[in-house]
């Protein structure tokens, strides 16, 4: 009997033990992690439609990496241009916080300030390969957001298309009077540039090109290059395809974040942020080196010619592009600010690209098997 009842105590003072543990256990801080792991839903509104895979794809590679960061705890939804605003205004509805953020071209607002076009591409400026070693390494990402910072939001890099086709015209472009009068989509700079050459450049949404060439609205077209290209189907209202596209050797896209949305973020949670962007900035250009071969050789098997632009109409481009960054330097610092940086930063990457880069790559292409 007293052996039972000395358990029974034993069994109590325990019970009585553990309570206490718990009771004691719930009035103690939480871990920081647990804390710094809330839960967190944002709207992400592209400017670009479901059916572009690859450009409209890396919004949706970028939630998927957050999402398996954080362990579903960061999510981010993905709205294509329209559901929520039109393309155009993906960076209007992250400034006035109708959402945390979006995925766009900066030089789609090109309008508000001409120096939102150094965050896709700028006429003769980098390469993709360049513009990431500058954005990522030489302080072109600190240079941009400085400059986005009064527009209520910050940028990273969200992928990369490589060096653009020249476009789609109805007719052949020789030489410079050729362009005289083209009414021709182009964004940006480079339409300042083609309006010195004769060009009445146009600004419309990818979705829209297609009727706009097929109704004659307009006599030229660029976009992207073939994978997009081929989707798009240009090739049915526009016959000849030129290359290269010099306005957009390294066209970048970025996604833009509230900036009172940013700094709400814990810092796990800003650093997942930006490793998602760069994964789907790596993977972005990646699908388009892959897809774009294939596409070429679909576009040329149904009817589209290739034409190179000639060496007049480039030449008078690049004197152009040069009046245009003058005349705009001269009136907006900070235009003059990131180009001169831009630049600066170019003219030593060839210093090392026309090296081994140059001749290895021009070796290549010239005794690779025709086959």
């Amino acid at each position: 009997m007293t052996t039972k009842i000395r358990r029974r105590g034993v069994v109590a003072g325990a019970g009585l033990a553990t309570a206490g543990l718990a009771a004691a256990a719930s009035s103690f801080p939480k871990p920081a992690i647990a804390q710094s792991a809330p839960e967190v839903k944002w709207r992400l509104t592209s400017s670009f439609p479901k059916s572009l895979d690859t450009i409209y794809g890396a919004a949706e590679l970028f939630s998927e990496s957050l999402s398996a960061a954080t362990d579903g705890k960061f999510s981010v939804q993905v709205f294509a241009a329209g559901e929520i605003v039109p393309g155009l205004q993906a960076a209007d509805a992250v400034t006035n916080s109708t959402v945390e953020m979006c995925h766009t071209c900066s030089y789609y607002y090109f309008g508000k300030d001409p120096t939102f076009a150094f965050g896709t591409a700028v006429p003769f400026g980098l390469n993709s390969r360049q513009q990431n070693a500058w954005m990522y390494d030489a302080g072109g990402i600190d240079l941009l957001n400085e400059f986005y910072a009064q527009y209520n939001f910050l940028g990273f890099p969200g992928g990369n298309t490589g060096c653009q086709m020249g476009g789609w015209f109805s007719k052949e472009v020789k030489t410079v009077e050729d362009m005289n009068g083209l009414k021709m989509r182009i964004a940006g700079l480079a339409g300042q540039v083609m309006s010195k050459l004769g060009v009445v450049p146009q600004q419309i949404a990818g979705g829209d090109i297609y009727p706009a060439l097929e109704k004659g609205t307009i006599d030229a077209a660029e976009w992207v290059g073939p994978y997009d290209d081929e989707k798009l189907g240009f090739y049915k209202v526009a016959k000849f395809y030129y290359y290269p596209g010099w306005w957009e050797g390294g066209a970048m896209l970025h996604f833009f974040i509230n900036q009172e949305k940013w700094n709400e973020l814990p810092p796990a949670y800003q650093e997942a942020l930006k490793n998602a962007a760069a994964s789907a900035n790596l993977v972005t250009q990646a699908r388009y080196d892959a897809r774009n071969p294939r596409a070429l050789k679909g576009l040329v098997a149904n009817g589209a010619q290739l034409r190179p632009y000639s060496q007049e109409i480039m030449q008078a481009a690049l004197e152009a592009a040069q009046e245009v960054y003058a005349e705009t330097s001269a009136s907006n610092p900070a235009f003059k600010k990131i180009h001169d940086n831009m630049m600066a930063f170019k003219n030593d990457e060839y210093l090392w690209f026309q090296v081994a880069e140059y001749a290895f790559d021009t070796f290549q292409i010239r005794s690779r098997s025709k086959s």
